[in-house]
């Protein structure tokens, strides 16, 4: 007889984050959208360390960075 296998279901789903984001938390705001904001906000950063520390994150968690025009 046969070793039954295991296995989990993982379910994915892929957060888009849209550029330019909020410039500065107004009343209000959702708590996705302070996260827009402060997600976008350290992608336009200028220290190389910390966007790449954030481009890290945001493969494990499928987070993907659209640029609007």
């Amino acid at each position: 007889m046969g070793q039954s296998i295991e296995y989990q279901k993982q379910m994915t789903e892929v957060v888009y984050i849209n550029l330019p984001g909020p410039v500065e938390p107004e009343p209000g705001m959702s708590g996705g959208e302070l996260l827009h904001g402060f997600l976008a906000e350290i992608h336009n950063s200028k220290n190389e360390e910390l966007k790449a520390s954030l481009t890290n994150l945001c493969f494990r968690w499928n987070v993907h960075y659209v640029e609007t025009k």
